[in-house]
């Protein structure tokens, strides 16, 4: 385990023994539904949260693939309580093999986030967001690009509780999903080479395309807390009645400016699940590729989450409008 790992670990560890005293209520409740926070695309809700950390390992899709270590980190900060800010970065380690090692940081992203739409009886929500990835501001050698993306975003969220008793199984079940396009701020790359050749000189110029994308995924999940409480009480472990066995799927596929790119859909999809506690929740999940561009081999991703407005309901954890809250919006 390297050094970067231990302190990572060592931190969630501490800060988690001492969340594991104080009780609370999550923070993304939608009438009796509870959406948590998942792992390859975001929840529906507008809340203050932190998730630190999220690592992942995979194998990427490059040629040859290089293992690829990932440790990232959000914070979500509530404006008014149906509108808020997040910010998230990642520190990423490429190692390709029997060549050389890259590490650094991915650009920074920041996401401005409107939860227009709460509708407890039907136990649906749903935001719009705007995303900007501000370019130069990572390393290029782990892919941090120099031009800014913008994408606007749709989260949405339904559980399916108001299905007939006869179905009273299913009503657990809860589907979130996410529909953005990725518009990148330059549309081109242009690269000079120039090869002296004796008394010639020759001067070549190579364009890139920059293609704009659809970003899209969802989420099927399994609330064990909702059957426990709202269906039935079948008597199981605490354990197993805070669990939410999860799926996920998160998909990019270029629509615009793909000439020359050579890119192609890509994405996963990845079976876990989530551990739910008093005002953190703990996360493990498989990452599985579609395609040999998506990755070459099965990796996985764990994360801790923690439910700010929970922990400091008084403090960081409120909005900073509080005045201007009203009532639905969590």
């Amino acid at each position: 385990m390297t050094r970067t790992f231990q302190i990572a670990a060592a931190a969630a560890a501490g800060f988690t023994l001492f969340l594991a005293m104080s009780q609370a209520h999550a923070h993304c409740f939608v009438g009796s539904r509870f959406f948590p926070a998942t792992l390859a695309i975001d929840d529906p809700c507008v809340a203050d949260e932190l998730s630190l950390p999220t690592v992942s390992v995979l194998k990427n899709g490059d040629d040859p693939p290089a293992r690829e270590v990932e440790i990232s980190g959000e914070f979500s900060k509530r404006i008014t309580d149906k509108f808020g800010v997040s910010v998230e970065s990642a520190f990423t380690r490429l190692r390709v093999p029997g060549g050389p090692s890259f590490q650094g940081f991915q650009n920074l992203e920041t996401t401005f986030k409107y939860q227009f739409l709460t509708e407890p009886a039907a136990e649906f929500v749903a935001s719009a967001a705007l995303s900007v990835e501000w370019g130069h501001t990572g390393n290029p050698s782990v892919g941090a690009e120099k031009f800014h993306v913008l994408t606007p975003i749709i989260f949405f969220g339904k559980g399916l509780g108001d299905l007939p008793k006869e179905l009273s199984f299913l009503r657990p079940i809860a589907v979130t999903g996410t529909f953005g396009y990725a518009v990148p701020t330059w549309s081109r790359i242009v690269t000079t080479s120039v090869d002296v050749d004796e008394d010639e000189v020759k001067v070549e110029f190579e364009e890139e395309r920059i293609p704009n994308f659809l970003v899209y995924g969802a989420t099927v999940q399994y609330s064990m807390p909702y059957l426990n409480a709202q269906v039935v009480d079948l008597g199981l472990p605490k354990f197993i009645n805070q669990l939410i066995p999860i799926v996920e799927a998160k998909f990019q596929t270029p629509v615009a400016n793909v000439l020359t790119s050579g890119t192609k859909t890509t994405g996963t999809v990845n079976p876990g699940v989530i551990w739910i506690g008093s005002s953190f929740q703990l996360a493990a999940e498989a990452i599985v590729p579609v395609n040999r561009a998506s990755g070459k081999a099965v990796g996985w991703m764990v994360q801790v989450h923690f439910y700010l407005d929970d922990m400091f309901p008084t403090t960081i954890g409120r909005p900073i409008l509080a005045g201007l809250t009203s009532e639905g919006g969590k």
